[in-house]
């Protein structure tokens, strides 16, 4: 039976992303909700990004050693295990010690699950983006890239919207926190399971999907040879680092702000609201964004749109200067924040079309994965100043300095109208020949 893309390319990247934004994001609103720090949340937090720098360093040994399909298959029952024992971890803090906030040990037992999740959750993605090079055509390749980036937004506003709207519900209808966060681990663990053994079953197991025949120090020595040694390679690392370093800075303190007690110069929106707003009206922009973005994509070429797509993702930026001087009504707040996410969408598809542009080769899996590894490099390090910034400025003017800053972008910009290997890639990868 010859099985279409259609059947699993939406659930591999719905599960690649649940993982992601519930560890780097949700954690996020878990420990403000228990009463940490801001600077205690954003560092520590931010420490969560490592094993997505360290991938890199392991993707060629996930080449050599055993096909991508297994390699997925096994992450998403690790996750399922790992969900299950923070649900413990948050139920035994609540049990043990109720009368105890921001309780310390909690804190670093729960943080160190986290972890263990965040290598588990970097393992999968090396493993599903490396099976849908290896297990689609270059021109399914091509049409499937908005399909895959729309499931893994989706996975992402969901999981930081809609199931976090969920915890708040709960605790409306008498569950109190943290039990509801315990249902909210619990839900996810199963739904990992459910994942692991629909893939396990469906999915297609290509002929190129083998093992590379090279021993793991050679794979792994080719595999970065032969990334390091591209033409303009600098070019492409400015890039990679650089793009998003102003939503960086911005990424955890967004829901701190939005979050925490008014009495804190926060903005005070209710967990539920906030959810609401993230979950709905942003799945429904990312989406549209992720469209409008992969449509120009398509028909101007990625160095026609990435200026168009730098003014969205960096204008957004300059809303929370607003938010948080205006203190406006949610109204105006779901409008500012459905904005975002349609210029966010739009901007992520360029970012996703680079990274498979500059990927190529038999060791194509490894390539995105240091890809992405540097991607998260410049995510880590703003995330886990961010706090102590704020700490410093307050809300105000830590958001005038965050979006001020987010103005390299542009700086950037013009270096990839130097990488000539770009365009030579985006006419094949279009016509739909290997590179």
């Amino acid at each position: 039976m010859n099985k279409t893309p259609w059947m699993y390319i939406p659930t591999l990247y719905l599960a690649s992303g649940l993982p992601y934004i519930i560890i780097n994001a949700v954690s996020v609103i878990l420990y403000a909700q228990l009463g940490y720090e801001n600077g205690q949340i954003t560092f520590w937090t931010g420490m969560l990004y490592l094993p997505w720098i360290l991938k890199m360093f392991w993707s060629p040994i996930l080449e050599a050693r055993a096909t991508k399909c297994s390699w997925l298959v096994s992450a998403q029952v690790g996750l399922s295990a790992l969900f299950l024992i923070i649900a413990a971890l948050v139920c035994w803090d609540g049990f043990a010690r109720p009368e105890v906030l921001a309780n310390a040990t909690f804190f670093t037992f729960s943080l160190l699950g986290f972890l263990i999740g965040a290598f588990m959750s970097a393992t999968l993605d090396i493993a599903t983006d490396g099976y849908y090079l290896l297990a689609l055509t270059p021109r399914e390749q091509g049409y499937f890239v908005g399909v895959r980036t729309i499931f893994y937004r989706i996975a992402m506003i969901a999981g930081s919207g809609v199931l976090v709207s969920v915890v708040g519900v709960l605790e409306k209808c008498g569950i109190s926190s943290p039990y509801s966060w315990v249902l909210f681990f619990e839900a996810l663990s199963l739904f990992f399971a459910v994942c692991a053994i629909f893939h396990s079953s469906v999915l297609p197991r290509p002929e190129a999907d083998q093992p590379v025949r090279k021993t793991e120090a050679q794979a792994w020595k080719e595999s970065f040879s032969g990334y390091f040694s591209q033409r303009h390679i600098v070019y492409i690392l400015l890039f990679i680092l650089l793009y998003r370093f102003g939503e960086a800075l911005l990424e955890k303190m967004v829901p701190l702000f939005l979050l925490k007690p008014a009495s804190e110069c926060a903005y005070g929106m209710s967990m539920e609201m906030y959810g609401l707003i993230k979950g709905t009206l942003g799945v429904g922009a990312v989406i549209l964004g992720n469209l409008v973005g992969g449509w120009l994509l398509g028909k101007f070429g990625f160095k026609k749109c990435i200026w168009a797509f730098a003014v969205a993702l960096t204008l957004p930026n300059f809303f929370y200067v607003y938010l948080a001087v205006c203190k406006p009504s949610l109204a105006v707040v779901g409008m500012l924040i459905t904005l975002e996410q349609f210029g966010y969408g739009m901007a992520m598809m360029a970012y996703t079309v680079f990274f498979m542009y500059i990927c190529t080769g038999v060791y194509k899996t490894s390539h995105y994965a240091i890809s992405t590894g540097i991607m998260a490099l410049g995510m880590m390090v703003p995330s886990m100043i961010s706090g102590w910034l704020q700490a410093k400025l307050g809300y105000e003017q830590f958001f005038i300095t965050a979006s001020v800053i987010s103005l390299i972008t542009f700086a950037v910009i013009p270096l990839t109208f130097k990488i000539d290997s770009l365009a030579e890639a985006e006419q094949s990868f279009r016509a739909g020949i290997k590179s």
